[in-house]
């Protein structure tokens, strides 16, 4: 089991494992490296023979960890700009009463860079601190709808215990699979991104590699340092 995972996000997962293998996608795997994203996929699976097909499974056992991480993108990118202007206007005024923070590094004033490091501002440090919390919003908490825009896979699907998200807040491309007993019930279809065959074959390597990992820890296999792994 992954560090701190909940036995719901467990089972969750495996039901996301068995739908997608009696729903066309017979090769799955969890904890799956998405490959050029930097994110990891709890479950990914793709389908056999020349028309392959590739789908990711984000699995969320509440609705606060979805709302964590679908933050919406253009909302994320108005506040960073909201927040940069704030910060750049108290800079200014900042400044202008301690005209001794310019690093004199510029010929013409106007030019000068500020070094604030040094300063006490509750509210320029609060408001850099909500910046730095937004910023990272967007390089990072926004991981449905860069994996959609990306093409990472075919389908998309959101897997979720029953009743805990409204429509509005489901991602733009994902489907809804929903918890109803022991079986995941389509609520609402995904929209097909169409990967290209590139995207495909390298998840479905890593698909492979995921599930090769997987049997080595259940048959308790220790591989040996592999002969070409750089030397330290």
């Amino acid at each position: 089991m992954v560090g701190g995972e909940t036995e719901k996000h467990r089972e969750l997962k495996r039901l996301a494992l068995r739908w997608a293998q009696t729903n066309g996608f017979s090769i799955a795997a969890c904890e799956v490296r998405v490959p050029k994203s930097g994110y990891r996929a709890d479950v990914a699976a793709c389908s056999r023979g020349a028309e392959r097909r590739t789908a990711v499974f984000e699995c969320k056992q509440a609705r606060a960890d979805l709302l964590k991480d679908a933050q919406r993108e253009d909302e994320a990118r108005r506040k960073v700009e909201e927040l940069s202007a704030r910060v750049r206007n108290l800079e200014e005024l900042i400044g202008g009463h301690r005209p001794d923070l310019r690093k004199g590094e510029a010929l013409f004033a106007e030019f000068d860079a500020w070094d604030f490091s040094g300063v006490d501002h509750a509210t320029h440090r609060r408001t850099l601190e909500q910046l730095a919390t937004w910023q990272g919003r967007v390089l990072r908490g926004t991981k449905f709808a860069k994996l959609f825009r990306w093409r990472a896979a075919d389908f998309f699907y959101l897997v979720s215990e029953d009743g805990i998200f409204a429509e509005a807040e489901i991602p733009a491309g994902w489907g809804l699979l929903v918890r109803r007993g022991e079986e995941l019930a389509l609520a609402r279809k995904p929209v097909w991104a169409e990967a290209k065959e590139e995207a495909r074959r390298t998840l479905a390597e890593c698909i492979g590699i995921s599930a090769t990992r997987a049997v080595n820890r259940a048959m308790d296999v220790e591989l040996p340092p592999s002969p070409w792994a750089p030397e330290r």
